[in-house]
């Protein structure tokens, strides 16, 4: 359990920092903006109990608005990324394999699985956080093409960081 707390304090500490330097900054025309911090709350144990998930939801949104000034957006698509995580797992996860399983990685569950997980989860996180932002009605279309275009941009940059620190499946 200690092993599992540094893994994780350290991942969302080069998240974070890698969001704020890096990927703050970088953007295709305000259509496709990379979130690539999501990824702590994609890699978070199995077992976690949904209390302490969508606590580290919250507080992983709250530390990028402090950064980026946004008043609690990535709190909010965060949160409720955190809620999908949750259906999510319950359907796709049988409940004997969440012993087996400790996370759910690329290199545990699959190229499958995991496209599949990043890419419904990262849609979600994408969709709250630029409807929000926008809030109108009128800009439906726009948003939703940067929705699609910065999920898939921030997908890619996901499955390059899990091929980077890609581990076969322990069977």
């Amino acid at each position: 359990m200690g092993r599992a707390v540094i893994i994780n304090s350290i991942r969302f500490i080069l998240l974070i920092a890698t969001q704020v330097f890096l990927f703050k900054n970088i953007g295709y025309y305000n259509l496709s903006i990379p979130y690539l911090y999501i990824l702590f709350i994609l890699l978070l144990p199995f077992g976690i109990p949904n209390t302490l998930l969508f606590v580290l939801a919250f507080f992983t949104g709250i530390t990028v608005d402090v950064f980026y000034d946004t008043l609690g957006l990535n709190a909010i698509a965060c949160t409720v990324m955190a809620f999908v995580r949750i259906v999510f797992i319950s359907v796709t996860v049988q409940r004997d394999g969440f012993d087996n399983e400790p996370e759910p990685s690329l290199g545990i569950m699959g190229f499958r699985w995991f496209i599949f997980y990043a890419v419904i989860l990262t849609f979600f996180h994408h969709l709250i956080l630029f409807s929000f932002e926008t809030f109108k009605f009128s800009e439906l279309g726009f948003t939703l093409i940067r929705v699609v275009l910065s999920t898939f941009f921030t997908v890619f940059l996901i499955l390059i960081t899990e091929f980077a620190f890609f581990r076969k499946k322990i069977r």
